[in-house]
């Protein structure tokens, strides 16, 4: 063997072990999609918005400065945002509360493995401009519809930017029960539908928390949306 191709082959060796490693990681995603179903959309979930925002350059050393929570979401497990329509428990049966301790409200009790527990992370997440009148949408990719979907939003004083989400951080503001999915608005890719919803007497930032019971079989989807209110 050549001297020449000696010293190249370490180089090529890295250059295939990261080819390998990006097509685990999409094979894992696209798998893992099949099996996935929606997410709310606006305003965005953590995982949806940063996935929204950073999807197409999630190696852009600029996210650390221009959007520091959802750069430490990408490094702790990427799959999280790639999978922005996955964050669900099966077989809770309608027991929320027990099946998800306070603090881990935002990655449904750390499901799938732990893969979004960095959505419990407490700071200065990018939060949607809303007024106290509002709506959350609902993006239901396998259109399963649902048997109810609950919103609620922090108390005020509560600061997401400084504690974590507790269930009593909460209150109830809107919810709908059972909707099929031909109900809802239909899309190429899916199906969506919008719950209004209203907040009063809350200013600045707070937490939209959305619950969607879907149909299909017993598997509950959990939300955290982060917002400012005029």
């Amino acid at each position: 063997m050549s001297s020449l191709a000696h010293h190249h082959r370490p180089a090529l060796l890295r250059a295939l072990t990261v080819a390998a490693a990006a097509l685990v990681l999409l094979a894992t995603a696209l798998t893992d999609a099949a099996f996935a179903h929606g997410s709310a959309t606006d305003p965005p979930s953590r995982n949806y918005g940063c996935w929204q925002r950073w999807g197409s350059k999630f190696q852009d050393p600029s996210m650390a400065t221009q959007d520091p929570m959802c750069w430490q979401a990408w490094q702790a497990d990427p799959n999280a945002m790639w999978n922005w329509n996955g964050l669900y428990r099966e077989q809770v049966k309608g027991n929320h509360q027990a099946a998800i301790p306070d603090g881990q409200l935002c990655s449904a009790g750390r499901t799938q493995g732990g893969r979004y527990q960095a959505l419990d992370a407490v700071g200065a997440w990018q939060a949607a401009p809303k007024s106290r009148n509002f709506a959350v949408t609902v993006f239901d990719q396998a259109r399963h519809g649902a048997d109810y979907i609950r919103v609620y939003v922090t108390r005020q004083g509560f600061d997401p930017t400084r504690q974590s989400l507790g269930w009593g951080n909460l209150e109830l503001v809107s919810q709908i029960g059972n909707t099929p999915a031909s109900q809802w608005q239909q899309g190429s890719n899916g199906v969506t539908i919008s719950i209004p919803a209203s907040a009063p007497g809350r200013t600045g930032r707070h937490i939209v928390y959305t619950i969607w019971q879907a149909s299909h079989m017993d598997q509950s989807y959990y939300f955290c949306s982060d917002v400012t209110f005029s």
